[in-house]
């Protein structure tokens, strides 16, 4: 399952390439039901509003679950933070994907 950050996809306007490379390597991208809402991370936001940022989460990582991911991958260390404890798969940032699929090692967090 693909995570697409708010980073990315609204502030720099990349909204297919990650998931156009991920599935070239030949990995099946699943994307959650309201993608282009934000996790709650937000930079600051799940520090200055905490209760608003578990709110997000939640209603993300209800999403996420109903893709049935045996991975997540996302392309942002904030999202990864936010997400890692309840998402109950590895959490795999994107880059370390293209990389382990084209030579590199395999992510860490695969091994759990």
């Amino acid at each position: 399952t693909y995570h697409s950050a708010c980073s990315m996809q609204h502030g720099q306007k990349i909204t297919t390439k990650p998931k156009t490379l991920l599935k070239a390597l030949g990995a099946a991208v699943r994307e959650p039901a309201e993608g282009h809402l934000c996790c709650g991370s937000a930079g600051t936001y799940n520090l200055l509003q905490p209760e608003i940022s578990g709110q997000l989460k939640d209603r993300k990582l209800r999403n996420i679950a109903k893709t049935q991911p045996e991975i997540v991958a996302t392309g942002n260390i904030g999202c990864m933070k936010q997400l890692e404890k309840g998402v109950g798969v590895p959490l795999v940032h994107t880059v370390q994907l293209l990389d382990w699929a084209t030579g590199g090692p395999r992510p860490h967090q695969l091994d759990r």
